[in-house]
């Protein structure tokens, strides 16, 4: 089948969780429903109306309500996937497609809890190039990313760190996650994100923190950062926390940086940023009912 031959397959990410009133939310469905549309198109496959994605969501969770935690730090992974399932050896869209909606109970993502992690940074490999699929949720993304994980994992690292395909300098993002950089402290701190420029994925927590560290006050936007610049503010004080963020992992701070040609740095002492923690606590907060949900975030099932 196409998706097994040429790779045409794309999916997603997002969680059910459990409230303390027994009610079980999802958090923010149609924004993983109109990238699951993007990531559809960049690989000719047709999208899924955002009614029936978010009503398969619906219909799964009911049906397997009693699988959704209750303790507040696990949930119910959601994995929407499509893909082409035509019988045939052509290179071209497959003109059968098969959509699949699977769900698993989850903890932590990582083995050790929220703590820093250490991040390998790719100098050989490459996530996405300019006109590519990085922009899209698709299997081949991943696929490619292994072998750069395996580095990571061989050289004591947890995860690996994209720089451009371009210029090779640009951060972009950490394995499956966005990335955020923290310049200063206190009310004067000011967060920085690489900018979506069509390489990276665009992160449903990713926007998601953008819009709650503006609603606590501090100034937040995108822009770029090279791996000379993350390293050097990290040295002088200037850049006082990284973490990266996304569905699986929620926020997760780095704590230090390794390289085979950029030297190896720690970000501040290696530990939890204030700021890190703090919007990580606004975000679960809401995920799990117990901040109000002042954006409609949240979208109850039961």
């Amino acid at each position: 089948m196409n998706a097994l031959h040429y790779g045409q397959s794309i999916f997603e990410g997002l969680k059910a969780y459990r409230h303390a009133d027994g009610g079980i939310y999802t958090f923010r469905p149609e924004a993983n429903a109109l990238r699951f549309q993007r990531s559809a198109h960049r690989l000719a496959l047709p999208p899924v109306p955002t009614d029936l994605f978010i009503g398969a969501i619906e219909a799964l969770v009911r049906q397997d309500q009693a699988w959704v935690p209750t303790d507040p730090d696990q949930s119910l992974y959601l994995r929407p996937l499509e893909f082409g399932s035509e019988d045939a050896l052509g290179v071209r869209p497959s003109t059968h497609v098969t959509y699949v909606l699977m769900a698993s109970p989850v903890g932590a993502y990582f083995p050790q809890g929220v703590k820093p992690v250490s991040v390998w940074l790719s100098d050989e490999y490459v996530r996405a190039a300019p006109g590519g699929t990085g922009e899209a949720k698709c299997a081949g993304n991943y696929a490619s990313s292994l072998i750069a994980q395996a580095e990571a994992t061989e050289n004591n690292c947890d995860q690996v760190v994209w720089i451009d395909a371009i210029e090779r300098k640009y951060i972009e993002e950490m394995g499956g996650m966005n990335m955020f950089f923290v310049y200063g402290s206190g009310s004067d701190a000011r967060l920085v994100t690489p900018k979506l420029t069509g390489t990276l994925l665009p992160g449903v927590t990713r926007d998601s923190v953008l819009t709650l560290a503006r609603d606590l006050g501090y100034q937040a936007e995108e822009g770029t950062i090279t791996v000379e610049q993350w390293r050097d503010g990290c040295a002088s004080g200037e850049i006082t926390e990284t973490f990266a963020c996304g569905t699986a992992a929620v926020i997760t701070p780095v704590g230090r940086v390794d390289s085979k040609n950029s030297g190896a740095w720690n970000i501040a002492d290696g530990g939890s940023g204030e700021l890190t923690m703090k919007l990580r606590a606004a975000l679960v907060d809401i995920q799990t009912g117990k901040a109000t949900d002042t954006h409609n975030w949240l979208h109850r099932i039961l």
